[in-house]
């Protein structure tokens, strides 16, 4: 096992490593920008590090400073979190030749499924069904021409995006150009890569991913499922596990295809695989494979009975997956919301500023995630999640009603939150009856005129 673990990340995912870290009897370091100084993963770490200014790109972005802190600390392992470097495959070949320990998938395996495009080329290699699409295309012409040949409506992205960067719809032949090139640019703009391709774009779809892991000692399994189609502008806004579209058959056979592409890569560590699934509920797709984890992993961890972080510890270790991780089976519902710095009824505008007073909920079968306090400052720098808000219950029904309640217990004051517009989400009969896609909640704010 390690000594050392550096956290290369802030917020909630920090803290959560730690406390990871902790029970597993290693020590921790935190790397903060001048903005988090204040931030409780930065107070509860076994030792701090500043590495830079609030902005991420001169902070948690940057390779050679954290690097250097995790050599001046005497860290043997970084663990990257979400976001930031999580997926960054330099940084990992960067972790291997300074001899630390990156928890996570090898650099080549980051390559191939981070790449949009080429993880679409494996999943069809080992007989994952995937939509109707293009190569990579540099020409908005030819583009246009392979869109018309797959047929409108298609999805325009990029092969490097992420977060629902460099993704744009297109219905219409005539707004075709101007999409692809908007897709591009803002690829080029976050990720450096402005190269997409093309979906066939599959109308009111579900999103399903499943969670994976694996060990250097043969054991490839999956975690089940979870519904992520509660989403705005491709940013989950509420997590279900296990989802309330998908039968049992066809749980079995996105298991399996699951477990079937880590193998041929030999994945290690844990990690997403993302999938559309048809309104009728019927039909599967690829989409594409996170080589992290994930925000929402907590309502895996309540419904499967196990603790993720550790075991990318573990795993990266060299250790084997826990017995009660392979012998996981589920239980129950877990619902999450992500608390998020924002003004639902002002456009999401974000929503920095310092909280007067944070009362977080409890009772049974409810889990706060959260690294701000009464006090905190909200820095402007960064995602605008400040917690997220896990509930679990023997139903669906249970699970509902209780995420009812600790919402409307969570008291947060001097700054705006998504939590009452989460409260109408909840009490919808779309929700309650978990008929809801992708695409629910445009049209519901379209319909409130938001």
């Amino acid at each position: 096992m390690f000594k050392r673990v550096l956290v290369a990340n802030r917020g909630e995912i920090a803290l959560r490593i730690i406390r990871a870290c902790r029970e597993l009897g290693v020590e921790s370091v935190a790397v903060y920008s001048e903005a988090d100084v204040d931030s409780m993963h930065v107070q509860l770490a076994d030792e701090a590090v500043c590495i830079g200014p609030g902005p991420s790109k001169d902070s948690y972005l940057k390779p050679d400073r954290i690097i250097a802190a995790a050599e001046i600390t005497g860290a043997d392992a970084i663990h990257p979190g979400y976001g930031f470097l999580s997926e960054n495959a330099r940084f990992a070949d960067i972790c291997e030749s300074s001899g630390i320990v990156f928890i996570g998938p090898s650099a080549d395996v980051i390559r191939m499924m981070g790449d949009k495009a080429t993880a679409r080329a494996t999943a069809i290699a080992n007989g994952v069904p995937i939509t109707p699409g293009s190569e990579i295309i540099h020409d908005p012409d030819k583009a246009l021409a392979k869109a018309k040949e797959i047929g409108l409506p298609v999805m325009i992205k990029a092969t490097a995006g992420g977060g629902g960067r460099g993704m744009r719809p297109c219905f219409k032949e005539e707004e075709f150009k101007s999409l692809f090139q908007a897709a591009s640019n803002e690829a080029m703009s976050c990720f450096g890569n402005g190269d997409c391709y093309l979906e066939k774009l599959v109308l009111n779809p579900h999103h399903i991913e499943f969670q994976v892991i694996a060990d250097s000692h043969g054991n490839f399994i999956h975690l089940g499922e979870r519904d992520c189609s509660m989403q705005r502008r491709n940013q989950k806004i509420i997590e279900e596990c296990p989802s309330p579209l998908i039968s049992s058959e066809m749980r079995e056979r996105m298991g399996k295809a699951s477990v079937s592409l880590i193998k041929a890569i030999n994945y290690q560590n844990a990690g997403t695989i993302e999938y559309l699934v048809d309104e009728a509920g019927e039909n599967f797709y690829f989409m594409e494979m996170n080589t992290r984890i994930q925000v929402e992993h907590p309502v895996t961890e309540e419904v499967m009975g196990c603790e993720l972080i550790k075991e990318q510890i573990r795993v990266a270790a060299g250790e084997s997956l826990s017995r009660h991780v392979l012998q996981a089976s589920p239980r129950g519902h877990s619902i999450e919301c992500r608390i998020n710095a924002e003004d639902p009824y002002n456009k999401f505008m974000p929503s920095p500023g310092t909280i007067s007073l944070w009362y977080a909920p409890g009772g049974k079968g409810v889990r706060v995630d959260t690294h701000v306090y009464s006090g905190y400052s909200v820095p402007p720098y960064y995602d605008s999640m400040i917690a997220k808000l896990i509930v679990t219950g023997a139903t669906r029904e249970i699970a509902i009603a209780r995420m009812k309640r600790a919402l409307g217990e969570f008291m947060i004051k001097g700054i705006k939150t998504t939590i009452p517009f989460q409260q109408e989400i909840l009490n919808h009969p779309d929700f309650e009856n978990g008929t809801y896609d992708i695409g629910w909640v445009g049209r519901f704010l379209e319909e409130k005129g938001l």
